[in-house]
C-alpha cells in the first residue's frame, strides 16, 4: 500500500529525512514511531502530497503523490496535524463542507461515519460545544467520509483522556477488522502502538534505526533481572568477560549471545558473588524504544545495519 525508496527531504543545511526505505502492506496497522523533530511528520507531509521530497521515491498504492496527487490520495484518509473546524456550525455541517473540498457526499455516507465513530445524536450540536474526544472523533469522521483504503493517523490520541484513548483504540481496531483498512499510526504513546499495530519502524534523527515486527523487537534481546550484595562489582565482571551487557539501570542485563542464564550465574557463584534473585524481565516495547533512543549508535541496537 505505501513504498518509500531512499526518501529524502531536507530543509536548508537541516536534513529532516534521511534516505528512508519503507514499506507498508494492504491490511496492516503499521506504527511509525520516533522522538520530536525525528522526522515523523515530514514523512507523512510528504506522503500527503503536502511537503516535496528532496529526493528519492514515493508509492500509495502504485501512484506517485507528488506527480499525480488525485489518483494517489483518491482513496486515502488522513488525521493530520492538529485538524481544525468551523466552532460555531455543527458536526454535520463541518463534514458537509470538509468532504465538499474533494467531492460531495450524499447524506447517507455522512451519517455512516457518524455512526461509525460514535457521534450519532451529538452531530447536529455545535463544534464549540464538543469534548476534546468528541473533536478527535469528528476528525476520525472527516477521514472515514471518502471510503478510504489507507488510513494516515498523525497522534490521534493526542490530549485524550484514558478513557478517549480507550475508545480511539478500540474505534481503530473495529476500521481494520471490519473495513479491511491499512492504517498508518504515528503516536508517542508507546503502551497504545504496542497494542494495536503489527509491525513498526522508529525514526531517529531523521534516519530509520530499526523497521519490523512488533513481537520482534518486544523479544529481540531476553532481559534479566540480578539481585546480589555488590551489582556494580558484578556487572563489571560480567561485561569485561563478554557474558553480558548492562544496561544503565541497576540490576538489570542482557545475555551475550549464546550465553545462557545458567552460566552467568554458575559464573557469579565461583567469584563469590551470592545470587539471591536471577529472574527474566518481560521487555515492553518502551524497553526497546528508549534503548534504541538512549544508543550511541541506534542502528547497532536495533540489531540491523541501517
Amino acid at each position: 500500500m505505501i513504498e518509500l525508496r531512499q526518501l529524502t527531504k531536507r530543509f536548508g543545511r537541516r536534513t529532516a529525512v534521511d534516505e528512508l526505505t519503507l514499506t507498508v502492506p494492504p491490511g496492516e496497522i503499521f506504527g511509525l514511531l520516533g522522538h520530536n523533530g525525528a522526522g515523523k511528520s515530514t514523512v507523512i507531509g510528504m506522503l500527503l502530497g503536502q511537503v516535496w521530497p528532496t529526493t528519492g521515491e514515493i508509492r500509495i498504492d502504485g501512484h506517485d503523490p507528488i506527480q499525480d496527487r488525485r489518483r494517489a490520495l483518491a482513496f486515502v484518509g488522513a488525521i493530520f496535524e492538529s485538524p481544525v473546524f468551523y466552532d460555531y456550525l455543527s458536526g454535520w455541517r463541518n463534514l458537509q463542507i470538509l468532504a465538499s473540498y474533494t467531492a460531495p457526499m450524499p447524506p447517507q455516507r455522512l451519517r455512516e461515519v457518524i455512526d461509525w465513530v460514535g457521534l450519532t445524536g451529538r452531530e447536529t450540536s455545535l463544534v464549540r460545544t464538543y469534548s476534546h474526544g468528541m473533536r478527535a472523533r469528528l476528525a476520525l469522521a472527516q477521514a472515514l467520509v471518502p471510503a478510504p483504503r489507507l488510513l494516515i493517523l498523525d497522534e490521534p490520541s493526542d490530549g485524550l483522556d484514558p478513557e478517549g484513548i480507550h475508545e480511539m483504540r478500540g474505534t481503530i481496531q473495529r476500521l481494520r477488522a471490519e473495513l479491511g483498512l491499512t492504517i498508518l499510526l504515528s503516536s508517542h504513546l508507546l503502551n497504545e502502538v504496542e497494542q494495536l499495530c503489527t509491525r513498526i519502524a522508529v525514526l531517529r534523527n531523521g534516519r530509520k534505526v530499526f523497521e519490523g515486527d512488533l513481537a520482534q523487537a518486544v523479544h529481540q534481546r531476553p532481559a534479566f533481572r540480578l539481585r546480589t550484595h555488590d551489582w556494580p562489582a558484578a556487572a563489571q565482571l560480567l561485561s569485561t568477560e563478554g557474558l553480558a551487557s548492562v544496561g544503565p539501570d541497576t540490576g538489570r542485563l542482557s545475555p551475550a549471545d549464546g550465553v545462557g542464564p545458567e552460566t552467568i550465574v554458575a559464573r557469579l557463584v565461583a567469584a563469590g558473588f551470592p545470587v539471591y534473585e536471577f529472574a527474566a524481565i518481560e521487555q515492553t516495547l518502551e524497553d526497546f524504544y528508549l534503548g534504541l533512543m538512549n544508543s550511541d549508535a541506534g542502528s547497532e541496537a536495533a540489531g540491523r545495519p541501517y
